[in-house]
């Protein structure tokens, strides 16, 4: 514990604060150096708050998952027939052209499409595209989290705006996992955070992961900042935003948790969805969940999303190996709030990074190849 510890204290003074877990099989090596804010007026903990950002995507993948298994839902089921405002969407001619000119979608995106990323909705590496810029400008930019919209109206605005791809065609960022989280919904007859709460959080044992904050655990609340030319500025503080429900609970980045139940949800992904003895997912779901499903040539025009990545199920999966922590089939993702999280399915290592800064880029930060090539060694 000291060395992560050791590694984590190096980069003080770049963040305030962090907490990492490094789990290998059942030994688990944790560490929390600095503090939850720049004042240093709170140290920093292991069951310290973090916002998770797109570590919520690979949780609502796995709702999803849930509901395929129940048998609510087919993978190649049309999403039409929960979200039917979605029934006869139209796609740009041409990604870079017009918004106003469009051809009828093909083909009905289906669960699956939802799942892989190529529903034909979503964030590109090109934020220029004009369907892309009125996505941007129609739902607002990711990090607006929580969003104002209620799912409803969310979904009705998203109806406005076209396709950027046919389905299956291309993988897009992001507005994939909204999407799963309207569908969980709807598909459920529950809200979102409480179908989250009753079939994984609870299960899981993860008590501290939800889309709001209770007052009692507000003091355990890091807050959230951005770089500018003088210095971290805050973005979020722990009585902001996620101190009341929001009007969207977004499952594509709306959670809040902590480094041990993040370890829960991978531990439960590693022992093939099982979790104290009882099975919530099955293998078969687990493995589609942790499995590429992209093209080469979709996998290169996701750049610099995914590098030397594929795409399973709310997380990106290593098929083609650059560094040396990078190892087939290692299955995670990083949240645009300084958070990553990773499996190794053949070694059962996981690990967790929490951090309170915003990322500038898809780039991962030194501080976050340092704990990779950390859990690898």
């Amino acid at each position: 514990m000291a060395a992560l510890t050791e590694l984590l204290s190096r980069h003080l003074g770049d963040q305030p604060g962090a907490v990492a877990l490094v789990a290998r099989g059942e030994q688990v090596e944790a560490a929390a150096v600095g503090s939850a804010d720049v004042e240093g007026t709170v140290p920093m903990a292991r069951d310290s708050l973090f916002r998770i950002a797109s570590l919520t995507k690979p949780i609502t993948a796995a709702a999803v998952l849930l509901l395929v298994d129940d048998g609510e839902l087919a993978l190649d089921d049309p999403i039409a027939r929960w979200l039917p405002e979605l029934a006869a969407p139209v796609v740009v001619r041409t990604p870079d052209g017009p918004v106003d000119d469009v051809v009828p979608a093909v083909r009905p995106v289906t669960v699956a499409d939802l799942l892989a990323f190529r529903c034909g909705y979503g964030l590109a590496a090109d934020m220029t595209l004009p369907a892309v810029d009125l996505l941007l400008q129609v739902l607002g930019h990711p990090a607006a989290s929580p969003r104002a919209l209620s799912p409803d109206a969310w979904l009705a605005a998203l109806a406005q705006v076209p396709m950027l791809h046919q389905p299956g065609e291309a993988w897009l960022f992001e507005t994939g996992s909204d999407l799963q989280g309207v569908l969980i919904a709807r598909a459920s007859g529950r809200p979102l955070p409480d179908f989250l709460a009753e079939r994984l959080f609870e299960p899981l044992g993860m008590a501290d992961t939800g889309f709001t904050v209770p007052t009692a655990a507000l003091g355990r609340f890091t807050s959230a900042y951005r770089r500018g030319e003088d210095g971290l500025r805050l973005i979020d503080s722990p009585e902001g935003r996620w101190s009341a429900p929001p009007p969207f609970p977004s499952g594509a980045g709306g959670l809040v948790s902590t480094a041990d139940d993040l370890l829960a949800f991978a531990r439960f992904l590693r022992d093939g969805g099982t979790a104290a003895g009882h099975r919530l997912l099955t293998p078969e779901s687990v493995h589609r969940m942790t499995t590429d499903h992209l093209t080469p040539a979709q996998r290169a025009a996701a750049r610099p999303f995914l590098r030397g990545q594929g795409w399973g199920y709310g997380g990106s999966v290593d098929v083609d190996p650059q560094e040396p922590w990078e190892v087939p089939g290692r299955y995670g993702w990083v949240g645009g709030a300084g958070t990553a999280l990773h499996l190794v399915p053949s070694t059962g290592t996981v690990s967790v990074l929490l951090t309170q800064v915003e990322l500038t880029s898809p780039e991962p930060t030194p501080l976050m190849k340092q704990v990779w090539t950390y859990a690898a060694s």
